[in-house]
This record gives C-alpha cells, structure tokens and sequence, in this order.
C-alpha cells in the first residue's frame, strides 16, 4: 500500500529528486514550494517553512489527498553566505529560521499524525558543512548542525512508538546552487573531495529512499554522509 509521503523545498534540485525517487517506489508523495510551480506529476502545495501556519495547512492538504503523512522529508533550506564581520543579524537568524526552526515546525507536525499511527520516519537533511565548517558559512553550518542535535534528541524521544529519526548529510551536489560557483572554486571544493566527483542529487535521493524503507527499520538517530568522504572524521 503506498504510503503518504512529505518533501519540504520539494520542486527542484535535491528535494524533487528525493521526490521523484520515492514516488518511483510507489509512495504517494507531496511536495511543498515556496514559490515557481509544483513539480509535473507530483502533489504540490505552496508552503514557507518559516510559517507555521503555512507548515500545517501544507499537510493538511497533503492528508486530505493521500492520508495520515507517514514519512517526512524536510529538505527546505537557504544560504546567504558572507564572512561573520559582514554578515547582517538577518542573515544569521533567517537562515536558522527556514533549516532549523522550519525542520523543528515540519517535525513537530509530522510527529502528531505519527503518533497515533505508531510508526513513521522522519529524515532531516543536513550538510558535510555541519561537522566539518565552511568559511563564510557560520550561519549555514550553525543551521545545520543544529539538525543534528534536534534529530538525535527526537530519535530518543520517539523510538519507542516506532517512529525513526535520521539526518542525511551531503556534500557537494550538483545542483542550481552550487552551478552558480566559479569553475575555479568548484575545482577546488572536489580536490577535497576523496571520490573526486561532486554528488547527484540521485545519489543523495537513494540514501533517503532507503531511510524511508522497510530495510532501515532499526536505524535511528544517525548522521549518514553522502558526500564522496569530503568529511571523514567528523
């Protein structure tokens, strides 16, 4: 039986592949946008995480189209990157906003339905930046790590209802994003980076489709790298 699905950022790059890898897989899947157009064949709804309001009329939406959400994916995030002495207070706490308080709102309603189901899985996505840092990034990778925190400690508070709780943590991806870099700059992040190659979003969307399944049922509060062992020992 296909389950009901929740992607937060969910109409490109990483998320839509997350999306698209699980509707594959026969999960009903609904996506949420803050602005463009849902995704072609997928069930989108526009959303802020930055809103709670917005969060919870997301998934209502969601459950009256495929049922109680049973796996949540929270994959909306931003950056505005400068160096700590340039950088605004705005810049700082609107990306803790949207990567960490808006997986805290997406979680938090999630885990209502989950409850009373007794099972769920919630996946949280973070960054190699998280553990490792990222000059120009301390808002980003504050937001980030964050996560990790938040996830393990959700992880112990409900794994006895069979609810799982894991952060996927990427690396460098080819994404929009990461295309507006210079080629120069990109030359020089994959020289750290051990398989000498950046991510797909695939690779990533694979990690969280296996979380999302049946195989991973006894895994909870990990931190999975998918980052080509960009960060290993952190």
């Amino acid at each position: 039986m296909a389950r009901s699905v929740l992607v937060t950022g969910g109409n490109r790059g990483i998320g839509l592949s997350i999306a698209r890898e699980l509707a594959a897989a026969g999960d009903a899947v609904a996506v949420t946008y803050r602005s463009g157009e849902p995704p072609e064949g997928l069930f989108g709804v526009r959303c802020d995480v930055t809103s709670t309001e917005d969060v919870d009329t997301a998934f209502s939406k969601a459950e009256a189209e495929h049922g109680p959400v049973e796996v949540v994916v929270a994959n909306a995030g931003v950056t505005r990157d400068t160096l700590l002495p340039l950088m605004k207070e705005d810049d700082f706490t609107g990306v803790l906003d949207t990567n960490l308080t808006g997986a805290f709102r997406v979680a938090k309603r999630a885990t209502r339905g989950m409850l009373r189901l007794r099972r769920g899985r919630v996946i949280l996505l973070s960054s190699v930046v998280a553990l490792l840092g990222s000059a120009g990034q301390t808002n980003y990778a504050a937001s980030k790590a964050g996560l990790v925190g938040f996830g393990r400690s959700l992880a112990r508070e409900l794994g006895s209802r069979g609810i799982t709780v894991n952060v996927v943590a990427p690396g460098f991806v080819e994404t929009d994003m990461t295309a507006a870099l210079e080629p120069a700059q990109q030359e020089a992040i994959l020289r750290n980076v051990p398989l000498g190659r950046a991510a797909t979003p695939a690779d990533v969307a694979r990690v969280v489709k296996f979380l999302a399944s049946d195989d991973a049922a006894y895994i909870t509060g990990a931190v999975i790298p998918v980052d080509g062992g960009m960060g290993m020992g952190h």
